[in-house]
This record gives C-alpha cells, sequence and structure tokens, in this order.
C-alpha cells in the first residue's frame, strides 16, 4: 500500500502542501496547465528552491491582479467547470475541500454552507492552493494520507472579519476532532486552507513516520523564518506492507471517582451501542486515597469524538486521556457448527502457524440452553466438540474473509463486539485576499 505522510512540525498551509507535493516529484508543469485552464485572467504561478533553517524546499508563488471579490461555493463549482483538463475525480476532490470550509464557516456565523461567502478562503490565491492541492494528490497516486498532529501557532492575526486569536474561528472549527500540536511560535501556523486540506484528506494521524519503505519525500516552504526551527512541510511518500495482525486504534480513559456503579454500567453499555471496540474499568485508588474507577475505551479513529462526546454526558467527568496504540489481533470470522440441537454459531480465530480455536456465540448457546432446558455449559460442552469433531474430519477455511470485523450485505464494515466475553462490560482486579501567508 502506498502512502503519505504529512510531517507538520510548522504548521500547513496550501501553498506549502503545494510546494511539497511538487518536491515529492509531481510534475510541476501539469499544474501549470491546470492553472492556464481555469481561465483566470493575469494569473501564472512559479516555483522556486528556498532555504528555511539551514534546509533547502520548494516555495510556491502566485500571481495575480488585485481583487476584492468574495465568492460563494457556487462560485467555486463555476471556475473548476472552465477546465477541460480537471478530471471528474479531481474536480470532486477539490469541492470536498471546498465544502469542509463551507461548513466550518456557516458553522460560525451561523449561516449555511451554499450562502457563506468566502473572503481569505475565496480569493485567487486559496482557490489555486486548493485545486493544485486536489490535483497533485490525485497524481501523486496514494492509498492512505496520515498526518502527524498539527500545530495552530498562537497570538493574533487580522482577516476580513477583523483581528482575531490564532486559530481563527474557522480554522479551528475545521480542526475539530483532529489532534493539535503546541509548537512556542507567535504566529498563524496552520491557515485555514491548511486545515481544509488536513480535514478532507487525512484518514488518520499519528506522532511518528509510519513504518514504510521511502520513495520520496518534499519539503514545501512557508513564507517566514523561523529562529529556531525549519518553517517546513515534510511530505514523505513511501510503500507501506500493512500487518493482518496489527491495527491502530484509539485509547480513550478517564478516571472517575463520583459517580454511582449504576451509572457507571450504564455508560459502558451505551458506549458499546455507540460503537466502541471493548469498554471496561479497573479500581483505582485516586490522590487523597479516594477509592475510584478508571474507564477505558477502545475505539476506531473515526468515532472517537462521539464516544467522547458521550462519555463527557453520561459521567460529567471533566477530562479525557487519548491515546493512539497499536493492538495485535488474530484473524477471525463467525462459523456456525451443527448439534443435536440444531446450528450453533460461534467465533473462529487464528494466526498463521497457529491451531484454530472456536468459540461458540453466547446469545446462541443461551438460547438453546433454554430451549432444550439445559445447563449453559453442558451447550458450550456440546459445540465445542462439534467443532473438534468438524475439524478433525478437514476444516476448510479457504475462501473465509480474513477480517477482524463482520461485513454486511452491502460490504460495510461491522465490528466485533464479542471482546470473548459474555457481557459488554468488566472489571480489572489489577490495579483578506490570501490565505494568510504561513507563518
Amino acid at each position: 500500500m502506498r502512502i503519505a505522510y504529512l510531517d507538520c512540525a510548522t504548521g500547513i498551509s496550501g501553498d506549502m502542501m503545494v510546494a511539497a507535493l511538487v518536491d515529492a516529484g509531481v510534475e510541476f508543469e501539469v499544474l501549470e496547465e491546470v492553472v492556464a485552464s481555469l481561465k483566470l485572467d493575469g494569473v501564472s504561478i512559479a516555483i522556486e528552491e528556498v532555504m528555511r533553517g539551514g534546509f533547502r524546499g520548494k516555495k510556491l508563488h502566485i500571481t495575480h491582479p488585485e481583487q476584492h471579490a468574495h465568492r460563494h461555493l457556487s462560485d467555486i463549482r463555476q471556475i473548476l467547470s472552465r477546465s477541460n483538463i480537471l478530471s471528474d475525480e479531481q474536480r470532486a476532490l477539490a469541492m470536498s475541500i471546498f465544502e469542509e470550509v463551507a461548513r466550518a464557516e456557516a458553522q460560525v456565523h451561523g449561516s449555511t454552507p451554499e450562502k457563506i461567502h468566502f473572503h481569505e478562503v475565496g480569493a485567487i490565491d486559496s482557490i489555486l492552493d486548493i485545486t493544485l492541492a486536489a490535483v497533485g494528490f490525485d497524481l501523486l497516486d496514494v492509498d492512505d494520507i496520515v498526518s502527524s498532529p498539527i500545530p495552530t501557532g498562537s497570538g493574533n492575526v487580522t482577516i476580513a472579519h477583523g483581528v482575531c486569536a490564532v486559530p481563527t474561528p474557522g480554522t479551528a472549527e475545521l480542526l475539530k476532532g483532529i489532534p493539535t500540536a503546541q509548537v512556542p511560535i507567535e504566529a498563524e501556523l496552520t491557515t485555514p486552507t491548511g486545515a481544509a486540506i488536513v480535514r478532507a484528506l487525512v484518514s488518520r494521524f499519528s506522532k511518528t513516520l509510519p513504518a514504510m519503505t521511502v520513495e520520496s519525500i518534499g519539503y514545501g516552504a512557508g513564507t517566514k523564518e523561523f529562529r529556531d526551527r525549519a518553517n517546513l512541510l515534510r511530505l514523505v511518500v513511501g510503500e507501506v506492507t500493512p500487518s493482518p495482525h496489527i491495527e491502530e486504534v484509539i485509547l480513550l480513559q478517564t478516571n472517575l471517582d463520583d459517580v454511582s456503579p449504576e451509572i457507571i454500567g450504564h455508560t459502558c453499555e451505551v458506549l458499546i451501542d455507540a460503537g466502541a471496540l471493548d469498554v471496561y474499568t479497573t479500581p483505582i485508588l485516586m490522590k487523597k486515597g479516594r477509592p475510584g474507577v478508571m474507564l477505558s475505551v477502545l475505539c476506531d479513529h473515526e468515532d472517537m469524538e462521539e464516544l467522547e462526546t458521550r462519555m463527557f454526558a453520561e459521567t460529567g467527568t471533566l477530562g479525557i486521556r487519548r491515546q493512539t496504540i497499536e493492538r495485535s489481533v488474530r484473524e477471525r470470522n463467525t462459523y456456525t457448527v451443527e448439534t443435536d440441537w440444531g446450528p450453533i454459531e460461534g467465533k473462529l480465530a487464528w494466526r498463521e502457524g497457529e491451531s484454530i480455536t472456536f468459540k461458540p456465540e453466547y446469545e446462541d448457546c443461551a438460547r438453546v440452553a433454554e430451549e432444550q432446558q439445559v445447563p449453559l455449559r453442558e451447550v458450550y460442552r456440546v459445540a465445542e466438540a462439534s467443532f473438534l469433531l468438524e475439524a478433525s474430519e478437514g476444516l476448510d477455511i479457504e475462501g473465509m474473509e480474513l477480517h477482524d470485523h463482520d461485513h454486511d450485505e452491502d460490504g460495510n464494515c461491522v465490528h466485533d463486539h464479542d471482546h470473548d466475553h459474555d457481557h459488554h462490560h468488566h472489571d480489572h482486579d489489577h490495579g483578506h485576499d490570501h490565505d494568510h501567508d504561513h507563518g
């Protein structure tokens, strides 16, 4: 799998992104042709090599006449429709970035995406930054885009609506749910255009470079020089061979000392129903000798924000810790054994070089136990014995979907919330007319 990693050590802006793409191998001549196809009078682009903090990088320059237009989404669509070079995929990708900006601005100004008029992001240079970034990533032909946490900077900047604190309201809205980083620089490090590109294109975030075979590295330079660090966006492109046994998940944790057991139990059920991969509690001793409970939730990146919202609402906690972790998993699939009491469904699990194991589903076993008026443990024993018999006769798993999650009939991923437990939770008894020239 081919991936791109954005190392946003000093933030990200549209012009830095485009320059990094060119430095990583995207043909600048193709981007020039795209600009010409938009039929914007007096507009051109140029690229040059510059030094930032002792390191080389590419700097994008956009030349355009003075302008005062405030554009809507419909105006952006009209500009993109002029091009006979943009593919449908490239045009759609560019519009998806503009739409992220429109939704953020609509939220900030109490309007709708179609009615909102762009100021900074509606300017010619920002239109080109977004369009060329979309084209560049399409030409880069990567399967996944990963980013480091995003530094925002600090201080104040002047925008069309006056003086605003960094990050500006639109940028802050675009960065909701995205991990940020603190860098001791008083400047706008991430612009609205840069934040929109990240929100629309990046699938996950990692503080470290993913394990990969590096093919190319591109450096996009910002406008300002910083005293103690290079003002560069680094783009690393390479091949990754994903392990079927390793996956990256989010661990959410909070300490509770004033919540009743009933509320904690209810919260666990709510979180499982909302998409958590696993939920568990651990007894802890908090400051001043107070006994408490640590609530831990494992989830996918895309479910993190929703689950945090549920945790805050249900427990009233003041804070939730986030960690990105890897977990090693066994391949698994559903499997049904035949017994004298009828079919019983369960889970097969295996790793390369290991024997296949079978665990009957609690719900199926409980149903049979009630229907046949036999002990539940007897149903488990019979189901496991039936599996061993079928396995001894030659278990054929060829053609099975080897995924950690089941899929519905439309191919959508459905999380397996079995967690090898009979219940959803358990206790452990162990302890302007521009994009604000970047920073």
